[in-house]
């Protein structure tokens, strides 16, 4: 029962991060699109977040786009940011190489054409500073440095939404 509640919270732990990334200090649901809509002071947004991670209707608001939880409208789908997030070392260490199963994820989740992943490979490679720009660097400075490679480069950028 013990591992059930544990894999639960983590679960909700993961929705959470993803969503709080563009949508607020609450993230997105049920308890920020409905019950606390105008929240201001810190008390709503903690119970806010509260309904939307125990409630499951957070995990349900991504999985349909529905409650607050649809793409923020960011040049690349909102999948990107997550997978970014949850293999930030494993493509840190890809990146380093320009070559990995990782890296090579990271151009599928992105919509590369297999004829362009050589080159998005090399130019990820190319770009490693601005993708990691220090032993600190967020998934969220990653995405934005993919994003910012992307739209420098002819090849690439028509995969920017």
């Amino acid at each position: 029962m013990k591992k059930i509640f544990v894999g639960f919270a983590l679960a909700a732990l993961s929705a959470s991060s993803f969503a709080a990334n563009t949508h607020g200090p609450a993230g997105c649901g049920l308890g920020t699109e409905v019950v606390f809509r105008d929240a201001n002071e810190w008390h709503e947004h903690v119970l806010a977040a509260t309904t939307n991670g125990t409630s499951g209707n957070q995990t349900f608001g991504i999985t349909s786009g529905t409650l607050g939880c649809q793409d923020a409208g960011g040049p690349l789908a909102a999948d990107v940011n997550s997978f970014i997030d949850a293999n930030l070392e494993q493509i840190a260490a890809d990146t380093a190489r320009g070559d990995g199963e990782t890296l090579q994820a990271l151009a599928e989740v992105i919509g590369i054409e297999q004829a362009d992943q050589p080159h998005f490979k090399a130019q990820m490679q190319a770009n490693f500073d601005t993708l990691f720009p220090g032993e600190q660097t967020t998934s969220g400075q990653t995405y934005n440095g993919v994003v910012t490679v992307m739209a420098k480069d002819a090849a690439l950028s028509k995969y920017l939404g």
